[in-house]
């Protein structure tokens, strides 16, 4: 049974699960248009600051590409499965190293096990909260590149069969390691790139502007997102309190945030609306006084704080 069913009747689920093939079209291009954008501005006005800029954007919007792969996981991105699977597969997913399929496997298991142990995303969780030294240094092993370097480095030595488990590696990310044609999606999806940003401007802008940024950005907000769905929350199977919607201002959503992924516990109770609807999910809610029961974070400041408020 769809969670959401205890709130909203069947008509209103109706109305926010409708597909839009303009809504995916435009946010995906919206989500290149800002990549691109960001290293033309540091192309354009080359220094430190449009440097550092361009990594944050760019790093954010490889999040924002996982995040739609994810929509095109649920089958919400486009109306049609087709349309799904080739943007979830070659424009969302191949480019940051990500696999649709095995995505979609063990994330579905995540949403019918949601915080008991059979949930495969538990261990995103479970050591939250902790202290914050804890929490600091997980966030500079994210940013400094060693997060991103250990976890490529598992993808590619699991595909080419040089190790089964990896001590260290979650079965999450063997989820999305290379093997077979995923690899080879992997590189001709980023040859492309490569391709691009060497016409742009060199072949060492696909280093310093792709590769530098899903190794360190990306691996840190996406440890920043994975707390404020699930970390610190009530280990229970109510969908009120087992999940969090952080309500993110517009700079949390360029660089930490994009395309609605704060309203996680929106998305949990109706899995299947895609992400332009769930702000009106969310307005749905509050106006049948639901959201006073909910977990809710006034911004990621506020879900770090309660991350890392263990004393020892």
């Amino acid at each position: 049974m769809t969670p959401g069913k205890a709130f909203l009747t069947t008509e209103e689920i109706r109305s926010l699960s409708a597909r839009s093939d303009l809504w995916g079209a435009a946010l995906l291009l919206h989500c290149w248009a800002l990549i691109l954008g960001a290293l033309a501005v540091f192309l354009w006005w080359p220094n430190a600051l449009t440097f550092v800029l361009a990594v944050m954007v760019i790093g954010s919007r490889q999040l924002g590409l996982a995040i739609l792969m994810h929509e095109a996981a649920h089958n919400a991105l486009f109306k049609s499965r087709k349309l799904n699977e080739f943007a979830g597969v070659w424009l969302c997913g191949a480019p940051i190293l990500a696999d649709l399929a095995s995505y979609r496997h063990y994330h579905l298991m995540h949403h019918r096990h949601t915080q008991t142990e059979q949930d495969p995303d538990l261990r995103l969780s479970k050591p939250f909260p902790t202290t914050r030294a804890s929490l600091r240094r997980k966030l500079i092993r994210d940013i400094t590149g060693q997060t991103g370097i250990k976890q490529r480095a598992a993808q590619v030595m699991f595909a080419l069969r040089l190790v089964g488990e990896i001590e260290g590696v979650s079965s999450q990310d063997l989820a999305q390691a290379f093997h077979g044609p995923v690899l080879t999606r992997a590189l001709v999806a980023n040859g492309v790139l490569f391709a691009v940003f060497w016409a742009l401007g060199g072949w060492w802008l696909w280093v310093a502007l792709w590769l530098l940024p899903l190794l360190t950005w990306f691996q840190m907000v996406l440890r920043i997102r994975n707390i404020a769905e699930h970390g610190a929350v009530e280990f229970s199977e109510d969908p009120l309190r087992n999940t969090r919607t952080t309500l993110a201002g517009p700079l949390e959503r360029l660089f930490l945030a994009p395309y609605w992924v704060n309203y996680h516990l929106e998305h949990h109770l109706v899995m299947h609306v895609p992400a332009h609807n769930l702000p009106r999910l969310h307005a749905m809610l509050r106006d049948k006084g639901v959201t006073g029961r909910m977990m809710l974070a006034e911004g990621y400041a506020q879900v770090l704080r309660a991350a890392s408020a263990r004393t020892a």
